[in-house]
């Protein structure tokens, strides 16, 4: 099993990795357009709305997952296509809605964030831009999700690799504008996004059609929405969204105790969760990986297989992960300077503690990653909803605010509660895996 979990996770680990450079090469090429400043505030409003708004998808993407591996694992083809039509039809539904409502709500929606004057310009420059388009993005990621269902990770790896190549020519000429191309900043990064994901959207058509992979078709055609099927995605998925949405209002909260404590604090703060993004990168594709497998193992009603998986999944998600923590831990420092923080001030010295604390929850989180994406693949995604839900608002915040400001350690004290509430969740997610109960599950 331990082989098949690695097969399987590579093509994630590395189409995971490319969506995190995606954004970085955005964010480098806008900090060197004129007015780079309020360009690049702008651009991390509007990314952050953007991902706030694309909670729904994710909701979707996991119970697509779900659904669809089960389907497979009982060998019931026809019916993982109908899912999977389906699928792609709420999909385009929902880039439709988002893009409406986004767009009305644009100018109040980032003024929540913080955006003022100065900044609110650039923001719109590359939020109703990528608006327009982002029924590409979720068409990317529900194509994605579905091939991973079906066991293969390779497809969706290749074409993203190609749309990721594609973004970084269509920046360079159009945010900057070289070749002949207008220099058109935060509008440029959206419109090469735009173009990228839909001629990745356009490669997986045509790769589909021609049998590339033969269990998928894509059929030009419109079904009638099944209700049962679109209750079961909703049911699924809407647990996954809000859990989603619960650890980025932690995170939210996090900074704003850091920011009435030390303004230096949510500078380093920001460099670590940067860092934490990609550390936890190889973890969340073993996850992923994971739940595609044991789907499929309980749509064949193989219980042991599930077991076998995640055992494997689990070796696999610690070992990586606690290795790149020693890394953490050993080369913080130097790890600090590549984001060109000088040596010896307080934004450097607190994000060397804050990544060093980091280090210490990467087992414990690697733990919570692997059993995560079993509960998601059994559909029992309410148990994992649980779980963090208690774990961030009722343990994460309350521990922050109490270590850094009534006991008065400050930065450090709010950063403490991360390893305490990774521990603490660890426990939870492994007492759920042996209550069983996510065998059950319906998907």
């Amino acid at each position: 099993m331990g082989r098949e979990v690695l097969d399987l996770a590579w093509p994630i680990i590395g189409l995971n990795i490319l969506q995190v450079l995606s954004l970085a090469v955005d964010t480098a090429m806008v900090g060197r357009s004129s007015n780079a400043e309020a360009s690049l505030i702008g651009l991390g409003y509007a990314s952050q709305l953007m991902f706030l708004l694309m909670m729904a998808m994710i909701g979707l993407t996991v119970g697509t997952v779900a659904s669809m591996a089960r389907a497979r694992g009982r060998g019931d083809l026809e019916t993982a296509q109908h899912i999977f039509q389906q699928s792609l039809q709420l999909t385009a539904m929902l880039g439709v809605a988002v893009a409406i409502i986004g767009n009305l709500l644009a100018v109040p929606l980032l003024q929540t964030l913080g955006a003022d004057e100065t900044t609110m310009g650039p923001a719109l420059d590359y939020f109703r831009p990528l608006l327009v388009g982002v029924v590409f993005g979720y068409l990317t990621m529900v194509f994605a999700a579905s091939l991973r269902a079906m066991g293969n990770t390779r497809v969706a790896f290749m074409i993203s690799l190609a749309m990721n190549g594609l973004n970084v020519v269509f920046n360079y000429c159009l945010i900057l504008g070289n070749f002949g191309f207008p220099a058109l900043g935060n509008t440029g990064a959206a419109l090469g996004t735009i173009l990228s994901q839909s001629i990745a959207v356009v490669l997986m058509v045509l790769v589909l059609r021609r049998g590339a992979v033969p269990e998928l078709k894509i059929v030009f055609r419109l079904r009638a929405f099944d209700k049962a099927v679109t209750q079961n995605l909703f049911r699924i998925g809407w647990p996954a969204a809000l859990d989603m949405l619960v650890l980025n209002a932690s995170l939210l909260l996090t900074v704003g105790l850091l920011g009435r404590i030390d303004q230096a604090a949510v500078g380093a703060h920001s460099i670590g969760l940067r860092v934490q993004l990609l550390a936890f990168v190889p973890g969340i594709g073993v996850s992923q990986a994971v739940g595609a497998l044991v789907g499929q193992a309980l749509g064949a009603n193989r219980l042991e297989d599930a077991r076998a998986v995640l055992r494997s999944g689990l070796w696999l998600c610690v070992g990586i992960m606690t290795s790149l923590g020693l890394v953490l831990l050993l080369f913080a420092d130097s790890i600090v300077d590549l984001f060109g923080v000088k040596t010896g001030t307080p934004i450097h010295d607190l994000a060397v503690e804050w990544m060093q604390l980091l280090s210490y929850m990467m087992p414990a989180s690697a733990i919570s990653i692997a059993i995560g994406g079993l509960l998601q693949g059994a559909g029992a995604t309410m148990v994992s909803l649980r779980i963090n839900a208690a774990t961030s608002i009722g343990l994460l915040m309350p521990c922050a605010y109490i270590l850094g400001n009534v006991v008065g350690w400050g930065a450090v004290g709010v950063w403490m509660a991360f390893p305490i509430s990774s521990v603490v969740r660890a426990l939870w997610t492994v007492r759920a895996y042996r209550r069983g109960t996510w065998a059950h599950a319906r998907a």
